[in-house]
C-alpha cells in the first residue's frame, strides 16, 4: 500500500480490532471493511463520474470555457491530486497512462465508424474525441490496481501470462476488425471461459479471506462499469446511435464488451503486479 493508505488502514484497524470476532456482528465489520475498501478503490473512477455529473447539472450553457475541456482539465488535476498525495505510486501510474492510450485509440476509431460520438465543442481533442475520453479507461486502470493491493489479491491456477496476453490481444484486435469481418466476440468469451475457467481468486477483507472464481469477478465489475456508462450517457458525456432521440438504458449486450476489456485490463495490471498465489499453495 501507498504511505497514504497504510496510515488509514492502521486507524480504521484499530477501531475494528475492538469489535467482535464471531456472530452476526463480525459479519457485519465484514461487510463494511469489504465496502469500504471497494469505494476507496473507486476514488479516481467516481471522483471522475461525479465531476461528469455536476457538470451536467451545473455547468453555465454560455462558459468561455467548453464544457469537455474543463471535463479533461478535471481528470488531469484529479490524476495530478492521486499521484501527489500518493493514493497512486508512480509505478502504478505507468499502468494507468497505458489505459489511457490503449482506451484513447480505440475510442478514436470507435467514433470515427459511428459506434458512439461526443459533442462538438471544445479544442482538447484528438480526431474529434475529447480528451477526458481516455481518463475513462485510466479509471478502470486505476481501480484495477488498487483493489489488487488493497485486498490482496492472490491467484489459484492462474494460466500463462503469455496465453492471457495473446487472449488479451485478440479481443482487443477484434474491437477493430468486428466493423469489417466476422466477430469473433463469442468465440472469445469461450476461449476465456476455457483459460481463466480453473482460476480462483482469494481476497482478503478484514479477519476474513473469501474466495471467488475469477469469472464471476470479471462479470460483477462489468455490471458496475455499464452502471457507471449508463449515468455517464445520462448526463451527456456521449451517447450510442440509439440514444439520439432521447435518452435510454444502454444495451445490455455491452456487458459482453465490458467483460471483454476485463482481460485486456487484467493483463495490464499484470505488467505492475504479477499473479501471485496464495501463501498456503505449494
Amino acid at each position: 500500500m501507498t504511505d497514504a493508505e497504510r496510515y488509514l488502514e492502521g486507524r480504521w484497524r484499530r477501531i475494528l480490532a475492538r469489535t467482535p470476532t464471531r456472530g452476526p456482528s463480525s459479519w457485519l465489520v465484514e461487510f463494511l471493511a469489504f465496502g469500504l475498501k471497494q469505494a476507496w478503490a473507486c476514488v479516481f473512477g467516481g471522483a471522475l463520474l461525479a465531476v461528469i455529473v455536476a457538470v451536467r447539472l451545473w455547468y453555465p450553457s454560455d462558459a468561455a470555457l467548453a464544457r469537455n475541456d474543463f471535463l479533461t482539465l478535471a481528470a488531469v488535476a484529479i490524476q495530478v491530486v492521486m499521484v501527489a498525495t500518493r493514493l497512486e505510486t508512480w509505478r502504478e501510474l505507468r499502468v494507468i497512462v497505458l489505459f489511457h492510450v490503449v482506451g484513447t485509440v480505440m475510442e478514436v476509431f470507435k467514433t470515427d465508424v459511428g459506434s458512439w460520438a461526443y459533442g462538438a465543442d471544445g479544442v482538447l481533442r484528438i480526431a474529434g474525441v475529447p480528451l477526458f475520453s481516455g481518463f475513462m479507461y485510466a479509471a478502470v486502470g486505476s481501480y484495477l490496481v488498487r483493489v489488487y493491493r488493497l485486498f490482496d489479491l492472490r491467484f489459484t491456477r492462474y494460466p500463462p501470462v503469455w496465453v492471457t496476453a495473446v487472449l488479451a490481444g485478440a479481443i482487443y484486435l477484434n474491437f477493430f476488425t468486428h466493423h469489417y469481418v466476422w466477430d469473433l466476440r463469442w468465440i472469445l468469451v469461450a476461449a476465456t471461459i476455457v483459460v481463466f475457467g480453473r482460476t480462483v481468486m482469494s481476497f482478503r477483507v478484514f479477519r476474513w479471506t473469501g474466495r471467488m472464481p475469477v469469472l464471476v469477478a470479471f462479470a460483477l465489475v462489468a455490471v458496475f462499469i455499464w452502471l457507471a456508462e449508463n449515468i455517464a450517457t445520462l448526463s451527456g458525456a456521449w451517447s450510442y446511435p440509439d440514444q439520439e432521440g432521447g435518452w435510454q438504458l444502454v444495451s445490455a449486450a455491452k456487458l459482453v464488451s465490458w467483460a471483454l476489456l476485463m482481460i485486456i485490463s487484467v493483463v495490464l495490471v499484470t505488467w505492475v503486479y504479477p499473479p501471485r498465489a496464495p501463501d498456503d499453495a505449494e
